[in-house]
C-alpha cells in the first residue's frame, strides 16, 4: 500500500486507472476516508482516467507523526506530495467537504498544478462562532469514550451521509472501531480554518460545484457563493434528493456531472 512522507504525517493514497492520460485527484470528507470515492473511481477508470485518492490527517490509513496543529494549507501540501510520489505534475483536483477545502487551497498555492476543480458539497468560508460551538460539543462527545458510539452515529450518520441505512452502515462500522481521540487535531483544523472567500477570484481554472439538495452543511447559499466567486465555474449542480455525501449515496448523477465537466475541460470522453 503506497504511503508518502509529508511534514508531520505518512499520507496513505491509492493510485489506479490508466497511466499517460488525464489524472484526477480526490480528497474525502470529515469522518470518512478515500473509500468514499469508490463509485467515482470505478466510473473514472472505465473512462480512461488515472485516479489518485488520499486520506487526510486523522483519517483512514494516514498516520500523523506529530501532535502539532495543522491547517488545510498543510493538507493541500500533503496532496501535492501524493502527486509527486505518483509522478503527476498536474491534475484535475477534487474534494468533498473538507477535501474541497484542501482543493481550493491547492489551487491557490500552485495554480499551475491544478488543471480544474471538482468541488463536491463544500464551501470556501470559515466557521461562524455558532458553528464552532456546535463542533466543539460534537468533538467533545466524540473523543469522550464514555459516550456510546451508537448514540453519536445515530445523530451523525443521517446528517453526514444521508441516504439509506445501507448507505450509512459501512461508515457506522468504521466509526465503531476507530481511534476516536485521534481525530482531535483534525477537528481543531476544521473548527479554526480560515476563509478563502475573498481569494476565490484568484482561482481561474475551470470549476465544477455540486451539492446534495438536502445538504444542511454546504447549503444552497454557500454553494452559490462558491460558484459565483470562481471566475470559471458554471452554476451549481444540485443532486436532487441527496444529502451531504451525495457522491456516495447517489453516485450516478454526481458521476454524470463530473463526466460532462471532464469532457469539457480535458477533452477526454468521460460521458
Amino acid at each position: 500500500m503506497p504511503y508518502v512522507k509529508t511534514d508531520g504525517a505518512r499520507t496513505f493514497y491509492t493510485d489506479s486507472g490508466e497511466r499517460g492520460g488525464p489524472t484526477v485527484v480526490l480528497g474525502h470528507g470529515f469522518f470518512m476516508d478515500l473509500s468514499m470515492f469508490a463509485p467515482q473511481v470505478e466510473y473514472l477508470e472505465a473512462k480512461g482516467f488515472r485516479v489518485l485518492c488520499w486520506d487526510a490527517r486523522g483519517h483512514g490509513g494516514t498516520v500523523s507523526e506529530t501532535d502539532q496543529p495543522f491547517t488545510y494549507w498543510d493538507s493541500a501540501r500533503d496532496m501535492f506530495a501524493v502527486m509527486d510520489a505518483a509522478g503527476v505534475e498536474h491534475a484535475v483536483v477534487g474534494g468533498m467537504s473538507q477535501g474541497g477545502f484542501a482543493a481550493l487551497r491547492a489551487a491557490l498555492l500552485a495554480p499551475g498544478r491544478v488543471d480544474a476543480l471538482i468541488l463536491l458539497d463544500t464551501e470556501a468560508g470559515a466557521c461562524t462562532e455558532e458553528q464552532k460551538d456546535e463542533y466543539r460539543q460534537l468533538f467533545g462527545a466524540w473523543t469522550n469514550l464514555e459516550v456510546p458510539i451508537s448514540v453519536l452515529s445515530d445523530n451523525l450518520a443521517p446528517q453526514l451521509i444521508g441516504g439509506t441505512a445501507a448507505d450509512q452502515a459501512p461508515w457506522r462500522a468504521k466509526w465503531a472501531v476507530s481511534d476516536r481521540p485521534a481525530i482531535q487535531r483534525a477537528a481543531d483544523n476544521l473548527i479554526e480554518r480560515d476563509s478563502v472567500v475573498e481569494r476565490l477570484h484568484e482561482i481561474t481554472c475551470p470549476a465544477l460545484v455540486t451539492r446534495g439538495e438536502h445538504d444542511g452543511s454546504s447549503t444552497a447559499e454557500k454553494s452559490a457563493a462558491l460558484a459565483a466567486g470562481l471566475p470559471n465555474s458554471g452554476p451549481v449542480v444540485t443532486i436532487l434528493g441527496s444529502g451531504h455525501a451525495a457522491n456516495w449515496t447517489d453516485p450516478e448523477p454526481v458521476n454524470q456531472a463530473i463526466g460532462e465537466f471532464l469532457t469539457r475541460t480535458t477533452g477526454s470522453p468521460a460521458h
